[in-house]
């Protein structure tokens, strides 16, 4: 009990400390503001990984994905004759989740994940794509003309090791070390070996008659250095807090990967369709 209060302790010391450095460096920036404020929304602090996606069988075609920048990046298919302005609702099927070992040469088994844990994820999923999408078009519980289906695949989900985040943290100079592991071990810039990753396949079904219309894949590193560069001082400064805080949580980089897929399918639909959303 003594060793877990003291480690817990520890965690909410060095993560206080990690608030009271991002405040400094978006007061920087930007003067002063709630830490709330300073972390950002977070969807910049996960970056697609090609080398780690997956091929769980969930979708029909894997041969048709090509990468899209249309829609951030990730690979994506969707058929020529679909007319995206037939359709103003979704329905949201339950989302199942399909983990995957280790690939060929990775060392370290798949972690052991709790079950509330998976239900936490999959319904802060379905909340986040709800939200997304319902400034263009409501969300629906029954499929049928109009209706878009949407069903999902969580293929892989990686908790971040806290403990090694931690570690990494209270080491004099680790980041710089760490800010370049990304890169020298083939992950996306800024992530690390012991950060989280998310992974999906996610099919568009017409609820009229059950066609397929598009299918997506991605895989969602997490990235404790980011910086979007384009944001402004504000904004990197933002990403860069949001990235480093959520290290410190097993699932964080998870739900970020949710709120950027979610946001881009909203955000094609919306182009697709032909519609303004403010």
């Amino acid at each position: 009990m003594i060793m877990t209060i003291r480690k817990n302790t520890g965690a909410a010391a060095v993560r206080g400390l990690g608030v009271c450095l991002v405040a400094g460096a978006a007061t920087l920036f930007a003067g002063c503001q709630a830490y709330d404020a300073a972390l950002g929304s977070g969807t910049s602090v996960t970056a697609t990984d090609s080398a780690r996606l997956t091929k769980s069988g969930f979708l029909s075609d894997y041969a048709r994905l090509k990468a899209n920048p249309a829609a951030g990046g990730i690979e994506c298919w969707r058929d020529a004759r679909l007319d995206a302005k037939k359709f103003d609702k979704a329905m949201i099927s339950r989302i199942v989740v399909s983990l995957v070992p280790p690939k060929s040469g990775e060392a370290g088994e798949q972690p052991m994940i709790d079950p509330n844990d998976l239900k936490t994820l999959t319904d802060y999923f379905h909340d986040s794509l709800t939200k997304a999408l319902k400034p263009q078009m409501p969300v629906v519980d029954k499929a049928g003309p109009g209706v878009v289906v949407i069903r999902i695949a969580l293929t892989n989900l990686v908790p971040t090791k806290v403990a090694d985040s931690l570690t990494g943290t209270l080491v004099p100079y680790a980041f710089i070390a760490e800010a370049g592991s990304g890169v020298a071990t083939g992950r996306p810039a800024g992530s690390t070996p012991y950060l989280g990753e998310t992974a999906m396949e996610m099919q568009f079904r017409d609820g009229a008659n059950g066609a397929i219309l598009a299918e997506c894949r991605d895989t969602q590193i997490g990235r404790k250095y980011a910086a979007d560069v384009d944001a402004g001082a504000v904004g990197t400064a933002q990403t860069w807090a949001s990235g480093y805080m959520n290290s410190f949580q097993a699932w964080s980089y998870a739900k970020n990967a949710f709120d950027k897929w979610s946001m881009l399918v909203a955000k094609r639909f919306a182009e697709l369709r032909g519609v303004a959303v403010n």
